[in-house]
C-alpha cells in the first residue's frame, strides 16, 4: 500500500476547476502582488477568524516580523516563546533586535507552559508569543492573565493552527494580534510562500499594512521603515478557494487522528491528549516514543514516510549560541526533540492507509 506522509497532489485534483479559475483570473487581470484577490481573502479570513482585520503577507515569517514591529517591539525588548517550536517564532523576535526568552512546554499539550511564565517574566518584557503547537491551541486564558498582570501584549503564533477553537474562541482572535503561514503543507495552504496577520485594532492593523508595503501609506509615501512583505495576488487567489474547504478538511484530520488514536491505543507510546475545552486541528499527528529512532527506521523500510518536528531545540542551534543556553535548560522541550514523531496525515488519507500505518507501528513493538 502506498503511503505519502502529505498529498498535496490528491488535494489539488478535488479541487482543480476552481484552482485554474481563480490563477486564470488573476493571470487576466494582472493584478501579481496584493489586488482585488487579496482583497477578497482578507475580508474572507477576517470573518473566518472571527476579527475585524486581517492584512495578507508574504510568508509566516514575514507575519511574526511585521506583526513584531507593528507591536513597537526592538532592542532592548525581551519577548517569551516556547522553547519547543520551528525556528521562525525565535528567528523573528531577533531580526527586529529584540530579545527571544526561551520557556519550557507542558509535557500534555507541548505549548508554552503558564506555570513557568512568571520566572521569565522581566522589566524588559513586551510581548509574550503561544505557540499553538502542531494544530493544538495553548492556555491563553492562563497565559492572558498572566499578561495583563504584567501588562504585556500576547501574539499568537497560529502558523500551524488555522480552524483551531479555543473555549470557543477561533485562534487567531484571542491575542492583540496573530500571525499565520500559508505554506503549502499547512492545513491552509497557498502555492508558495503566503502569510496574515489578524488584529481587533484598526491602528495596529495600519501599521502593518505599511509596513508590508516599504512603510509606505500611498505610493511614494513611506511613513515607516518597512518590509516587502505584501501578499502574492496567485497566492491569495487559491487561498480564497481552499478557505471554503478549510473546516471540511480540519474534519477529515478529525477522522484520521481518532482512528489513529484507537488503533495505536496499549502500545508503550504516548499520543496526542484531547482537551474538551480546545478543538485542536491536527496539522500533525505526533506520537512519542523512546524508540523514535528505532521505530522511524522500521516504518522508513516499510516505505511509511515520518517526519520529526522538531529535532534540534531551538536553544541548542548555533544560530541562538549567543543566548548562552545549554543541554538541560528545557528538559521538556529536549525529550520531546529526543522522542517525537510525526505521522502521515492528510484529509484524502482512508481508514485502510492509517490502519496500515498503525499496523505497523503495531507490529514493531510486539516484534521486538
Amino acid at each position: 500500500m502506498q503511503i505519502k506522509y502529505l498529498d498535496l497532489q490528491a488535494q489539488y485534483e478535488s479541487i482543480r476547476p476552481d484552482i485554474d479559475r481563480a490563477i486564470r483570473e488573476v493571470l487576466d487581470s494582472s493584478a501579481y502582488v496584493l489586488g482585488p484577490a487579496a482583497i477578497a481573502f482578507e475580508s474572507a479570513y477576517a470573518q473566518y477568524c472571527r476579527v475585524k482585520h486581517c492584512a495578507g503577507v508574504g510568508s509566516g515569517t514575514s507575519a511574526l516580523v511585521v506583526a513584531l514591529r507593528a507591536l513597537d517591539v526592538g532592542p532592548g525588548d525581551e519577548v517569551i516563546t516556547a522553547a519547543n517550536t520551528f525556528v521562525a517564532t525565535a528567528a523573528a523576535i531577533a531580526q527586529i533586535g529584540a530579545k527571544p526568552v526561551l520557556c519550557d512546554v507542558d509535557p500534555a499539550t507541548r505549548n508554552l507552559d503558564p506555570d513557568l511564565l512568571s520566572m521569565a517574566v522581566s522589566r524588559r518584557t513586551k510581548v509574550i508569543i503561544p505557540v499553538h503547537l502542531y494544530g493544538c491551541p495553548a492556555d491563553m486564558d492562563r497565559i492572558g492573565q498572566l499578561a495583563d498582570n504584567h501588562d504585556i501584549l500576547v501574539l499568537e503564533d497560529a502558523a500551524q493552527a488555522h480552524g483551531a477553537v479555543y473555549r470557543g474562541r477561533r485562534v487567531g482572535s484571542i491575542g492583540r494580534m496573530a500571525a499565520f503561514s500559508f505554506y503549502p503543507g499547512k492545513n491552509l495552504g497557498a502555492y508558495g510562500e503566503a502569510g496574515a496577520i489578524t488584529t481587533d485594532n484598526a491602528r495596529l492593523d495600519g501599521i502593518v499594512r505599511m509596513l508590508r508595503d516599504h512603510g509606505s501609506e500611498g505610493k511614494y509615501r513611506h511613513q515607516l521603515l518597512g518590509y516587502n512583505a505584501r501578499l502574492d495576488g496567485i497566492q491569495a487567489a487559491v487561498l480564497n478557494v481552499k478557505l471554503k474547504h478549510l473546516d471540511r478538511w480540519n474534519a477529515e484530520r478529525h477522522r484520521v487522528a481518532a482512528l489513529y488514536s484507537v488503533l495505536l491505543s496499549g502500545l508503550p507510546i504516548t499520543l496526542p491528549r484531547s482537551e474538551d475545552e480546545y478543538e485542536q486541528v491536527f496539522h500533525l499527528y505526533v506520537i512519542e516514543t523512546e524508540r523514535r529512532d528505532e521505530l522511524q527506521e522500521y516504518l522508513a523500510a516499510c516505505e511509511i514516510p515520518t517526519l520529526v518536528h522538531y529535532p534540534i531545540p531551538v536553544h541548542l542551534q548555533n544560530a541562538f549560541a549567543y543566548l548562552d543556553h545549554r543541554e538541560g535548560d528545557f528538559p521538556i522541550t529536549e525529550k520531546l526533540a529526543r522522542e517525537v514523531l510525526s505521522l502521515p496525515i492528510y484529509p484524502e488519507m482512508t481508514n485502510d492507509q492509517v490502519g496500515h500505518v498503525a499496523g505497523k507501528i503495531r507490529e514493531f513493538f510486539e516484534r521486538s
